[in-house]
């Protein structure tokens, strides 16, 4: 009978965690999961059993997505599951972290509700960039089967028809990692204070704005639009810290955590995670800035830190980390709790908040016909409790804000600034759903 079951196992994949994602599991816990989520809505209502179909269809090109966490002695490491997790109607409280048992194992969720397709990321399998390639080839996919949409396939709609490259599979860190790391040490930032919300709850807040108005706007004071959306979540968050009673936090930096795509600058085609970051702010010890002023200090630090020298050297520190053969030896439950007090020492403490910005997304025109809208929305971080989002497509820009604080302070500042700007806001949120989870 032994025999028999050797012979009749199948073999399970593996692979190792790329090196953003090493931190992941460590910190994760029941209560919190470094989430993120991105949404296509539809012309028509989705049909559950079609898009079932294209996720089955999907899943076969992104490998390394239909994947579960697992301890190794020394890492942690990602092993294939088999299937698809189930396809669920969409609730009004995402990003909570993924019930592996209630999931089928698998590390992403796949939600559906009238028109809207959710997908929610483990941040361990990808970043915003990756899974935006996976939820514009599920589209594709879906579209192709329910109405034979010939969709192009190219590097960020995969053919599902052919194997993955090698080099989507890739961990790119490695590869473009350099000889001379980057000192980690950066000063404490300036964190928000408010009553927690309810553990089961995120609160989001939705801005909707003619992406025309916001680039004449960043284009009067010469910088990106990411520059300026940074420079006014900054000013949002100025004006709170002026009111904070606390002696100590008041004459702390307001810093905001930039992501960046490394594909861009150093031309990868990973579908895994492969971005750093910058963290862009003002210290308002030294006196009062403008919204000019702020977005020229964003833009000056953020163009001499998103060198690709200056790049590599920040990620080639947790290359050589991870690869010094000295630490490679130490048992994983040692690791854990190294790298847990390296990130409270490192982490969210050194930055107020986030704004990730996937920047414009252009779909063929076989696609565009069928997707009204896109939508990109962060999890609350370990620490800060207020994460910005936002995605262009079409002539709109969505910007997403999502709060585990009842606080509505950031993004009230955040969006009547834009007002003041003389940029027209539309606003949704969910606000109105905290009742039904009390």
């Amino acid at each position: 009978m032994a025999k028999k079951e050797k012979h009749t196992k199948k073999e399970r994949k593996w692979y190792r965690l790329d090196n953003a994602a090493t931190i992941y599991p460590v910190m994760s816990n029941r209560s919190w999961m470094a989430m993120f989520r991105l949404c296509a809505t539809l012309t028509e209502e989705v049909d559950k059993d079609i898009l079932e179909e294209a996720l089955r269809s999907t899943v076969t090109r992104f490998p390394t997505m239909t994947v579960r966490v697992r301890r190794g002695f020394f890492w942690h490491y990602l092993e294939h599951v088999d299937g698809i997790p189930p396809v669920t109607l969409d609730v009004a409280n995402p990003c909570l972290p993924v019930n592996k048992k209630e999931n089928n194992g698998f590390l992403f969720r796949v939600r559906y509700y009238k028109c809207r397709i959710a997908l929610e990321f483990f941040h361990v399998l990808t970043d915003g960039s990756g899974g935006m390639c996976f939820l514009k080839t599920l589209v594709a996919e879906y579209l192709r089967l329910r109405y034979g949409t010939d969709v192009p396939r190219g590097a960020t709609i995969m053919d599902c028809s052919q194997p993955p490259r090698p080099e989507e599979l890739e961990d790119s860190f490695p590869k473009f990692s350099g000889k001379v790391p980057l000192a980690r040490g950066e000063s404490k930032a300036y964190h928000l204070k408010g009553t927690k919300e309810h553990k089961e709850f995120m609160n989001i807040t939705t801005g909707i704005i003619d992406s025309a108005a916001v680039a004449r706007k960043a284009k009067e004071i010469g910088v990106s639009v990411t520059h300026y959306l940074c420079a006014v979540l900054i000013q949002s968050i100025a004006d709170i810290q002026r009111k904070d009673r606390r002696r100590g936090p008041r004459k702390k930096p307001i810093k905001i955590c930039v992501p960046v795509n490394l594909r861009r600058i150093f031309g990868s085609s990973t579908v895994r995670n492969f971005s750093s970051y910058v963290n862009p702010g003002i210290e308002r010890k030294y006196g009062e800035y403008s919204l000019a002023e702020t977005a020229k200090i964003v833009q000056h630090q953020m163009g001499l830190e998103t060198t690709p020298q200056h790049l590599r050297a920040k990620f080639t520190a947790n290359v050589q980390a991870e690869t010094n053969p000295l630490i490679r030896m130490v048992p994983l439950f040692v690791k854990i709790m190294i790298l847990q007090i390296v990130y409270r020492a490192t982490g969210d403490v050194q930055t107020t908040s986030t704004i990730s910005n996937l920047g414009i997304v252009n779909l063929p025109e076989e696609m565009e016909n069928h997707v009204e809208r896109l939508d990109f929305q962060l999890g609350p971080l370990f620490q800060n409790k207020v994460t910005c989002a936002a995605v262009s497509y079409k002539d709109k820009l969505y910007i997403n804000f999502t709060r585990k604080l009842r606080e509505s302070d950031v993004e009230r500042g955040f969006f009547t600034r834009l007002v003041e700007e003389g940029i027209p806001v539309t606003i949704e949120s969910n606000m109105s759903e905290r009742s039904l989870m009390e």
